[in-house]
Formats: structure tokens, sequence, C-alpha cells
């Protein structure tokens, strides 16, 4: 089977913590994007049928948010980064195992999966209406398990609301680290209430795990849960 390889990130800098690095990984893949996308038309014409890559059903794009440093008065979102946008099981792969590990970022740090042109932010027409489902964890290695198991279930489709979704956010933070599960229709219980029981199974957790309106969250420090499971 054939595969875009992605060559070594600046390998050596990988360790948790420290930002500089992680901006620069972010940097590097970002110029790259054109590049592997040559590379691996390339290689699957060269190799014929069996370099064929495994297609999957939509576009999804990695983004990275680092807030561990801000900048005094800089508006929220401006750490933001579109990092790559990848449509094979292959690319998912190289990307994360190099990258997008939770691991990896530093404290107030955040790495995002969404659906292809839609940005990871309240503003965004997809997510205006919407909300998310959160679950904490005080271990690192839970935090990576549910990350990587939420990713598989979203890019392979496995959510019968799929259309209804919208991406997933790794967030480390000095307490608790956290993983939240953005949707489209806050309003639209029953559908919510499907997607968190499902995502519950996907995780694999018992303790409860609560739903939140943005529209609540742009109006209160202090944010309720509106649905659980």
């Amino acid at each position: 089977m054939g595969f875009v390889k992605i060559s070594p990130l600046k390998g050596s800098l990988l360790k948790p913590g420290n930002e500089g690095a992680i901006y620069l990984l972010v940097v590097d893949l970002e110029e790259r994007q054109e590049t592997m996308a040559t590379s691996e038309a390339a290689t699957a014409t060269a190799a014929g049928t069996e370099a064929q890559p495994h297609k999957l059903e939509k576009k999804w794009t990695f983004w990275f948010d680092n807030q561990s440093k801000p900048k005094q008065g800089a508006a929220w979102g401006t750490s933001l980064r579109k990092v790559y946008t990848f449509d094979t099981v292959e690319e998912f792969w190289c990307l994360y195992d190099q990258i997008f590990k939770p691991s990896r970022l530093p404290i107030n740090a955040d790495f995002h999966l969404f659906k292809a042109g839609i940005e990871p932010k309240w503003e965004d027409p997809e997510c205006a209406s919407g909300g998310k489902w959160s679950v904490t964890s005080n271990r690192k290695a839970n935090l990576e398990n549910m990350w990587l198991e939420t990713m598989m279930a979203l890019i392979g489709e496995q959510f019968d609301e799929a259309d209804e979704i919208c991406g997933v956010v790794a967030s480390v933070r000095p307490r608790q680290d956290k993983l939240a599960l953005w949707t489209k229709t806050a309003a639209n219980e029953a559908v919510q209430m499907g997607i968190g029981k499902k995502w519950k199974e996907i995780i694999d957790v018992t303790d409860r795990i609560t739903y939140s309106f943005h529209d609540d969250s742009r109006r209160e420090r202090s944010v309720k849960s509106r649905y659980n499971v």
C-alpha cells in the first residue's frame, strides 16, 4: 500500500512544553502542504493502482492554537493557525504520528480537527448556533487516547448524525485537560443526546459528560451545562 511519506519535521524538537518547537513544526508543515500534495499525485501515477491512497468521505483540517504566551491586547483567535487539510487515511496517520498528539502541546495550547471549510470559532456560520460536548481528564494518556478515538470516529463517519458535527478540540491546561466535540445545532436536544451517547461509548468513559451552548459561553463567564449523558 502506498502513502504520502512526511519526512521528519525537526523531530529533535518534539518535546512536551517546547512552545517554539511546536510553532516551527506548524509553520514547516504549512509550507509543505502543496509539496506533499504534488508528491502524492506523482507517487500514485508512478506506482499505478497499488499506490492509490484510501480516500476519506470528507476533507478534514488540523488547526493549532497556542495561548500559552498571549500578546497583550490581542483579540481572541489571533493565535489560531490553519495547519493542514487532508482527505486520505495515510495522510491522517502521518500527521498524527509526527505532530498532532496532545502530549506534545505546551500548557494552554490546543489542537483542533474540523471539517474542511469550518473554522473552530463561535463566529463561524456552521458553529454559530451550536455547542459542544465536553469531557475532562487528569491524565495525559487518557486525553491522548480519547483524542485519537474521536478523530478516527469522525474521519471514519461512525456517527449517525455525522452532518451535525463540526469537529473536536484537545486542550492542555494546568489543572485538567479537556476534550470538546463541537456540533452545529445546539437547540436540537434529541440530536445532541444521540451524539453525546455515541461519543461516550467511543471514548469509553463512565463519568457523566455535559453539553453547553456557544451562546451561553459568549454571554457568561461561568457556563452552565444544558444537557448531560
